[in-house]
């Protein structure tokens, strides 16, 4: 019988730091030293990427770009991006370990599906060095993943497929019918569509909602229900098979995909 064997974690956003906010707050600050005020919307919108890639995108939104050419009188280049990737990973590291805190339910669900004989794998948009920071300090808070694949030394990250390959090899999971992409951005939801893996999108503490958990449970009910939906339809567009409102409801999704692998249906 055909199972779920590895379910594949994002870190920011899915596993800790609630909303996502540390990369968020450093993407503000970075372009804030050079003169351009980007804002938060602008900021989450390529978010899961590698965070170069990421910074790239940022350049190339409506304004900024032209805003950097007012303000340089030239237009941002290469040189550009990789001395904001520097102001960006600056600020950070400054506050990283602080956004390592395990989001709730996470730990017990995925407890339970390691009973159930699951590995964990997991990609980020961090490099290396910034998950040297959150693996440790997310470790001391009780969340640990039996793999984690960067984007470093591969040919790229999100939204390609290179980095759900690598945990596919490292955890020697057969079969890709038989692994679950779990993440809170549009780029992971692209990223377990093109490695062909079945992709779940989370709402609550998502980048894509990107509301703070005091936040959720202060909002009118009607208002985070609309906001709530608009996210599950974007991820949903964007392909993702099962769209959660949090991972306590991630084992009964994995039931009924493994009851789908069993059948013709």
């Amino acid at each position: 019988m055909k199972r779920i064997e590895c379910v594949i974690m994002d870190w920011a956003g899915s596993a800790v730091d609630y909303g996502c906010f540390a990369p968020v707050a450093a993407f503000l600050n970075a372009f804030k030293e050079i003169g351009i005020n980007i804002t938060m919307e602008q900021a989450r919108r390529p978010m899961g990427m590698a965070k170069i890639d990421h910074i790239r995108e940022l350049f190339k939104m409506d304004g900024v770009g032209e805003e950097f050419e007012k303000i340089y009188q030239r237009p941002w280049n290469e040189q550009d991006v990789v001395a904001m990737n520097t102001k960006f990973e600056e600020y950070l590291f400054a506050s990283l370990a602080n956004y390592t805190d395990p989001i709730p339910g996470v730990i017990p669900t995925l407890d339970e599906l390691k009973k159930q004989g699951i590995r964990i794998g997991s990609t980020t948009g961090y490099t290396q060095a910034m998950m040297d920071v959150v693996f440790p300090n997310a470790a001391r808070k009780g969340y640990t993943t039996d793999n984690c694949v960067t984007p470093n030394g591969l040919p790229a990250g999100r939204p390609l497929p290179y980095m759900i390959y690598k945990n596919i090899i490292d955890l020697a999971i057969p079969s890709a019918d038989c692994v679950l992409k779990y993440g809170d951005t549009i780029a992971d939801i692209k990223e377990g569509v093109n490695a062909k893996v079945w992709t779940v999108g989370v709402v609550l503490g998502s980048n894509e909602l990107g509301l703070t958990q005091e936040e959720v449970l202060n909002m009118d009910a009607a208002l985070l229900s609309a906001k709530k939906a608009e996210v599950r339809q974007r991820m949903l567009l964007a392909g993702a098979h099962y769209v959660v409102d949090s991972i306590k409801e991630l084992p009964q999704v994995i039931e009924v995909i493994n009851h789908k692998l069993n059948t013709n249906n």
